[in-house]
């Protein structure tokens, strides 16, 4: 008893390490796992961005403080007041030194964008050459199974078996291919082939008569003799009423 559990068990366990070992499932899995990191990647990317802009605004609010106290210096200073005047200038050279450590992260962190952007072109590019790599290998799986499955399936079968299949399938597809022909024969045969070559010819005709006629009315071909009262021409003139 104890020995039919312990069977059952190993069983039970190799199946499922054989199911967890699919190559498929996990190339499949491996796909999923690399489209999810594109969210997180480019969430990643956002935030470097948003360091970005928000330095880009503090530098330029910065540069509109150096300008404003630069005006107010030079405007003490022609006004007689020394005293604002280096007021200003104290307070001039605090938002200085501030705009200079501003443009300082501002630098590093446009360079960590940039390394951004070429790391996330790199991995998309390695997930794509992976991903084409592992339907490749997907494919060449599915078709090794399959091949293994008619393997099995045909050792199962008794020669006399397959013959008997084989010449019944013949047959059939035989018969199958003589019924289409013979409806295929009649379907043509209703067509009146001849009466289409036939509208053909005379399309060609008139459409070489237009021409002519073209021709004519442009000076370029003589006329000809008048013809009968059936024959057809392009937009005849019309001949103008006499009071």
């Amino acid at each position: 008893m104890w020995r039919r559990l312990s069977r059952m068990f190993r069983s039970f366990v190799g199946f499922f390490i054989s199911v967890a070992e699919n190559p498929e499932l996990i190339l499949e899995q491996n796909i999923r796992d690399m489209n999810d990191q594109v969210p997180r990647m480019n969430e990643s990317i956002a935030m470097v961005k948003a360091n970005v802009t928000l330095l880009e605004k503090e530098e330029a609010k910065y540069r509109e403080d150096v300008a404003a106290l630069t005006g107010k210096v030079k405007a003490a200073v022609q006004a007689g007041r020394d005293d604002l005047a280096g007021s200003f200038a104290i307070q001039l050279e605090q938002v200085k030194s501030a705009m200079a450590r501003t443009q300082g992260q501002l630098a590093t962190a446009r360079a960590a964008f940039d390394k951004a952007m070429v790391v996330k072109q790199a991995f998309l590019r390695e997930k794509e050459r992976k991903t084409q790599e592992a339907l490749t290998a997907i494919r060449d799986y599915r078709r090794a199974q399959w091949q293994k499955k008619v393997a099995d399936a045909m050792e199962q079968f008794e020669i006399a078996g397959i013959s008997q299949t084989h010449d019944e399938m013949v047959h059939k597809i035989e018969e199958m291919t003589a019924v289409n022909e013979a409806r295929m024969e009649m379907a043509m045969g209703n067509v009146d082939q001849q009466k289409f070559k036939i509208e053909e010819e005379a399309e060609k005709l008139r459409a070489s008569e237009l021409v002519k006629q073209f021709k004519v009315e442009m000076g370029l071909l003589a006329p000809e003799p008048a013809a009968g009262a059936g024959e057809k021409t392009i937009a005849p003139r019309q001949t103008e009423r006499t009071s």
